[in-house]
């Protein structure tokens, strides 16, 4: 999730109907692992894992994935689906700690499971789950049948999609990641995915934070921003000890940047500064990428779903809010003019 920025911003809350005609670089990954936790078989003796269809293939994601880009359609907005690609090397360790936790978590799951402890099993399921590169692949595959670009980054996903929104390539910025801002996403939503949705008996609104706003309000430039950041700790550096995000706006207005902060406080500069510094401000890109809607074959997308065993209610109930969102004009005829 990189830093947190939230002390530093004023979110506002958005009606996603606002959004009508936008380009949104959606930060896939998380959204999948969003689905993959939150649509689990959570039944008396269930195994607290993803949903899966009768080949013992996990179909969450793909759920979650239909569900909810259908719904952007519906109201007139272009979702632009943006993976993971390499990570950068730095990312290592936070790479390896997650899958260490992974791992610890599974055992904890299968040990609940071999004892009938479904409550417990279902607790650390939530905490295993993984989304392979086949996953990824077919989700891909299912995002193209309904029309909607979807590519792979060269590095992290929501970089990329800053990228392409400080070019004006997309419009905004969709990733629960504050780590976008520091990359430049000029706007940043959150919640895009989980919007409307009830969380501890609240309903959750999707929220919009404007870069230049939090740089001014803050009195930062960018690269002051980028090395707060670091400072607070980030997914290529795990930050200064007792620097959380407002004693590091101090210390950042009044010192400058981080050497003269450590030099000051007569601690360490962190390692590879330099190098985190370009992966925020010059991060590498994919530029092997189309932003169109295309025509669906409705027939096409119904076979496939079909062949996940996903049940006909759900998909004529995805395909109604296709046919609202205007990119089936006749339902199961598509026209190019609806497009352009």
């Amino acid at each position: 999730m990189g830093c947190n920025l939230k002390d530093l911003s004023n979110p506002v809350k958005i009606d996603l109907n606002s959004l009508k005609g936008k380009k949104i670089g959606i930060d896939a990954f998380l959204v999948a692992f969003q689905f993959l936790t939150s649509i689990r078989d959570r039944s008396e003796r269930g195994d607290g894992g993803p949903l899966k269809d009768s080949k013992g293939r996990p179909v969450s994601h793909l759920m979650g994935f239909l569900d909810r880009t259908t719904g952007l359609l519906e109201k007139g907005i272009i979702p632009v689906f943006i993976f993971d690609g390499v990570h950068p090397d730095l990312k290592a360790e936070t790479i390896a700690s997650r899958k260490k936790s992974s791992i610890d978590a599974e055992k904890k799951w299968k040990y609940a499971l071999e004892n009938g402890d479904y409550k417990e099993a279902q607790k650390w399921a939530q905490r295993c789950v993984r989304y392979t590169p086949e996953m990824v692949e077919e989700t891909i595959e299912m995002l193209h049948l309904l029309g909607v670009p979807a590519f792979r980054a060269a590095a992290e996903g929501e970089a990329q999609a800053a990228v392409m929104a400080a070019k004006g390539d997309i419009d905004l910025v969709a990733t629960q990641d504050w780590d976008a801002l520091l990359y430049g996403s000029p706007i940043l939503i959150r919640n895009i995915m989980s919007d409307g949705s009830k969380r501890m008996g609240r309903t959750i609104k999707a929220e919009k934070i404007v870069l230049q706003d939090l740089l001014t309000n803050n009195e930062l430039t960018r690269e002051e921003l980028v090395d707060l950041g670091i400072m607070i700790g980030t997914d290529f550096h795990p930050g200064i000890k007792g620097i959380g995000p407002k004693t590091g706006l101090k210390l950042i207005k009044k010192f400058g940047n981080i050497e003269n902060i450590c030099a000051e406080k007569n601690i360490d500069i962190p390692e590879n500064l330099n190098l985190i510094r370009e992966i925020f401000l010059n991060h590498p890109v994919n530029d092997n990428y189309q932003i169109k809607l295309n025509p669906i074959n409705l027939d096409k997308l119904r076979k496939w779903l079909l062949s996940r065993d996903f049940s006909n209610s759900r998909i004529d109930r995805n395909f109604k809010k296709l046919e609202k969102s205007s990119q089936v004009r006749d339902f199961g005829q598509a026209s190019l003019s609806d497009y352009f």
